[in-house]
């Protein structure tokens, strides 16, 4: 196995990569990032030293909310992890963050492989048992021991990756402690046509699965992200790794994509608590105007709001006002809401799920 190398993001961040063996195309790996959270404890508050003085006692350093914390993330479509805000959300708090750059995307990208191609979406059941055997998290190691690990385990998905681990989580049930779902893409943008469409894809995918689909990207979603980006706080980009327009949809992966939505709306099983964070509104990109800047362009997100009841029997559904598509690269004011909204959702389970 590799060592953890220093990642392209720098500062904190390590990169580890998966050996996952070889197809048609060659090597296949997946990629795991780390950052850990920093030294030492938090210090008490002003007021707890001075309540201690008073009373004659030592104040101990607090425990950071999410210590014994691990938490996985995992991309959408045309895209791979470069958000260094979100992973010190959670190291800040001392929770350990991975992210996986699946097989295929980003760092895991080969010379000579279809960029994002897959047939079947449980194939990444292989990318992600090789992260969490890395994490500590093995789900062949904790089997229907939940408590196998002392260390609790978020999943946290965005869009195709949120479709992604909420089928893993619901296989799997006795592995995440949490699921945190960025937008999610649990039900195809023209849902009242899925069951048309589905056979048509199912055929091509039988036929000619690499056929390409026309590309309808038109680059707004990237120019929005520009739009909404703070100028002293810029989010570096690797665009070979998310380009603009986005990658070729082939039709193998658009009936894996497909199936995906299937299960969903036959209801799954995740048997602990979801978070899904979703904008206020869609708003179709068919042209550039302000909008596109305060909206989800890429879903419809009343569908995936109700889709998402779906998923398990305990489902917290937060809209964000003016919010993109990845809320967490949204104008600030939506992005700090989006962030206020997760670590409140964060603290309560944290509380309930240690007994607090």
């Amino acid at each position: 196995m590799t060592d953890w190398l220093p990642d392209v993001l720098g500062d904190e961040f390590e990169q580890l990569t998966l050996p996952l063996g070889t197809d048609a195309e060659g090597d296949v790996v997946a990629t795991l990032v780390r950052a850990l959270p920093g030294p030492g404890a938090p210090q008490p508050s002003a007021w707890k030293r001075f309540v201690a003085r008073l009373q004659g006692r030592a104040v101990e350093p607090e425990t950071p909310l999410l210590d014994g914390v691990d938490v996985l993330y995992v991309h959408g479509w045309s895209d791979y992890f470069f958000q260094k805000r979100l992973a010190r959300f959670w190291t800040s708090r001392g929770a350990r963050f991975f992210a996986l750059d699946l097989r295929k995307y980003g760092r895991s990208l080969r010379d000579g492989q279809t960029p994002g191609y897959i047939a079947n979406l449980t194939t990444y059941d292989e990318d992600i048992e090789a992260a969490l055997h890395e994490m500590g998290h093995s789900s062949k190691e904790r089997g229907a021991d939940a408590a196998a690990s002392a260390r609790r385990l978020v999943l946290l998905g965005h869009s195709t990756g949120g479709l992604v681990l909420s089928l893993w989580a619901s296989r799997h049930p006795n592995v995440a402690d949490a699921v945190i779902l960025n937008s999610p893409w649990l039900e195809l943008q023209l849902a009242a046509l899925r069951a048309a469409i589905a056979p048509v894809v199912e055929l091509q995918a039988r036929l000619r699965p690499m056929e390409v689909a026309p590309q309808i990207d038109l680059g707004f979603y990237a120019r929005a992200q520009t739009e909404a980006a703070v100028a002293d706080d810029v989010v570096e980009i690797n665009h070979a790794w998310r380009p603009v327009p986005s990658m070729s949809v082939h039709a193998g992966w658009l009936h894996a994509i497909l199936n995906g939505h299937r299960v969903v709306a036959g209801g799954l099983k995740i048997p602990v608590p979801v978070c899904v964070l979703l904008s206020a509104r869609s708003v179709a990109p068919t042209r550039w105007s302000d909008e596109l800047v305060a909206a989800d362009t890429v879903l419809v997100v009343d569908d995936i709001a109700e889709r998402a009841l779906k998923l398990g029997s305990s489902v917290t559904i937060e809209r964000v006002d003016g919010a993109l598509h990845d809320v967490f690269l949204s104008r600030k004011d939506a992005r700090d809401d989006a962030y206020a909204r997760l670590e409140r959702w964060v603290t309560g389970w944290a509380a309930s799920s240690t007994g607090s």
